[in-house]
This record gives C-alpha cells, structure tokens and sequence, in this order.
C-alpha cells in the first residue's frame, strides 16, 4: 500500500518527514566482509537502504580482447532487487541501473591504481537490497570499502553523500519522498584525504549561493561518512587479529 504523502516536507521547527535537522545524515551502519566467496565485500545501511557490494579480481579479462595493455578494466553492475521498491520491479537491468552503473564506475576509477594491473579484470557488483533514496551515493561508499576489502591498491577510499533542496531549505542526505518531491538534489562523491571530487551530478534548480551551501553541506557529510568507512575496516582488521590471537 502506497503511503501518503506529507503536504509539506519540513515542519515549523524545521524538522523533516523522517525527524531529521536539515543537516543531519540517516543512521548508518557499515560491515565490511560480509561474503566469504568475494574477494572483497560490504555492507551498508543507511536510514531505509540496504546495500551488499562485492568485488572479484584483478582477474584474467574474458572475453580477452577486452583487456587494456596499460591498466585494469574496471566493470561495475549496479542493480536493484526485484523486491528493493514498493512495486516489484523487472529483475532486467533498466536504462537507469545501466546510467548508475557507469556513474558509479567513473566515480570510483581515479581511486584505484589501475595501472598496476594491465590486462586484468576488477568487477563491482552493487545489490540494491532495499531502497529508500540516494542509493547511488551509498552504492558508491559500499564499493570503496569493498574494493578496499579485497586488498586493492587505492589512493584514497571514495565517500559519496547527497544534499538537495526541499521546501526551500538546503538539506543533507535525501530520502526517497525528498529526492521525489524536492526541488533539487546533489550528489557528491570525494576522496577526502586528496581534497579531490569524483562525482558530481545535479537535478534541479538551485542558485548560485543554494548549490555553493549544498555542496558545501554534502561534502561535510562525505566526511563524517568517511570516519566510519575507516571505523569499519578497521573493526574487521581489529576482529582477525583477536581471532588470531586466540
């Protein structure tokens, strides 16, 4: 059953539909090595989403004439559970899970030292498990870690966040009913250390001033979001070492 839409989406006090202050991110909970027949894998959630990535590679490339003799083929599918939505979806790859796909891809190519690995093969796969906005960001949060998991080389990981605009007001970390019904929405993808952008994109309209406070906004919550992808590598390096030690 579909619910009902609020008729605004931030109250009085300046709270939103799910309680949240404009600048305050979904709770997020993040596991790193989840699956034992991945090379490297992780968990999110991030208020509603659910979200599984798991890496396989460097690897040989088949079909072989796809391989680079310079670098590594990164190939990454994002895709969305037939039971991830309100309303069962095709389990076939849609034109938008193909789009985020290469987003995701290209936001997390300039992290990883490709050129260490020529004629090889690394695979991302991202499983939307359950949705609830911004699936894009943490699909590409996820990835990092899962990359990072599986022992590959990476200048930095990569973070994403989103901040948009509802009701007027700059918000962080959209929910679907925000992303649906807001005005704009920004989603930023960083490697903090490096000070250095990855992903940028933009639906809406914001002005000047609007888009400098949002992505301001969204790169302060790439780095909170930061903090606890380190937290979660290393509470399972930390893990290993007791198993170890016992």
């Amino acid at each position: 059953m579909n619910q009902e839409l609020p008729e605004r989406l931030i109250d009085e006090s300046m709270r939103r539909v799910d309680g949240r202050k404009p600048d305050e991110l979904r709770p997020i909970k993040i596991e790193v090595g989840v699956l034992s027949n991945a090379d490297g894998s992780a968990y999110i959630e991030q208020g509603r989403n659910k979200i599984l990535a798991a890496v396989y590679g460097p690897k040989e490339v088949h079909p072989r004439h796809l391989s680079l003799p310079d670098r590594a083929l990164l190939r990454c599918r994002y895709h969305m559970a037939p039971f991830s939505v309100e309303e069962r979806k095709s389990p076939a790859p849609s034109r938008r899970e193909i789009e985020l796909s290469k987003v995701i891809r290209e936001a997390l190519e300039p992290a990883i030292f490709l050129e260490r690995y020529p004629r090889t093969a690394i695979d991302i796969f991202i499983e939307i498990l359950q949705a609830d906005g911004g699936t894009r960001c943490a699909g590409i949060t996820v990835a990092s870690l899962a990359l990072a998991d599986a022992g590959i080389p990476m200048r930095d990981l990569v973070v994403a966040c989103a901040a948009g605009k509802v009701d007027g007001t700059i918000v962080l970390d959209l929910n679907d009913v925000e992303d649906k019904l807001g005005e704009a929405d920004l989603p930023v993808a960083v490697m903090p250390s490096l000070n250095a952008v990855t992903l940028l994109q933009m639906d809406g309209l914001l002005t000047l001033e609007e888009f400098e406070q949002a992505i301001n906004l969204a790169i302060d919550g790439c780095k909170r979001i930061y903090k606890l992808q380190k937290e979660a590598l290393k509470a399972k390096y930390l893990a290993i070492k007791e198993e170890v030690e016992e």
